[in-house]
């Protein structure tokens, strides 16, 4: 798409959609964010309705729906960050043998890990990769090519379901 179609996508979406469109969007931005924190949530279903509801063109919903989980991503990384100076009270979620054996699959696997963390359970990828102080620009790369990737997918899939084109 050329910038100028892009130009036009967006101000048809703007006059189409109006506030409604605005608060949907914004509204897939927050689920998708707390879908990767440890708040239980899955912003795919979202995603698509949107999608099908012709909210805005599928670029926008992945930038968008990718932001918010790659933000939620973050959070749970700081989460771990910051727990880890608690690792070794009584009260802490993990016990000592539990952060020994994720860490060694953490040392085993590497960063690589961290593509998994648009799967379910990925999010522990997350919140280890917080505890033992990933450089967080690895952390950035690696999670948002597989946030963003995620939603690419779920969009081009639905499209293709659907006979839309992407």
């Amino acid at each position: 798409m050329s910038e100028a179609e892009g130009a036009c996508a967006l101000r048809g979406f703007a006059s189409t959609g109006g506030m409604e469109a605005t608060a949907a969007l914004a509204g897939l931005f927050l689920l998708a964010m707390l879908a990767a924190s440890p708040v239980p949530f899955q912003s795919e279903v979202v995603f698509v309705g949107l999608q099908l509801s012709g909210v805005g063109p599928i670029w926008l919903l992945v930038l968008i729906a990718g932001a918010g989980n790659t933000l939620g991503a973050f959070i749970t990384y700081g989460l771990g960050r910051g727990a880890s100076r608690w690792r070794n009270r009584r009260w802490f979620p993990a016990s000592a043998a539990q952060m020994a054996r994720a860490e060694a699959w953490f040392a085993r696997w590497g960063v690589w890990v961290l593509l998994l963390s648009w799967a379910p359970g990925g999010d522990l990828a997350t919140l280890v990769a917080g505890v033992l102080r990933t450089p967080i620009w690895l952390f950035a790369l690696f999670v948002t090519f597989a946030k963003t990737g995620r939603y690419a997918v779920v969009g081009w899939l639905t499209a293709q379901a659907m006979g839309f084109s992407a």
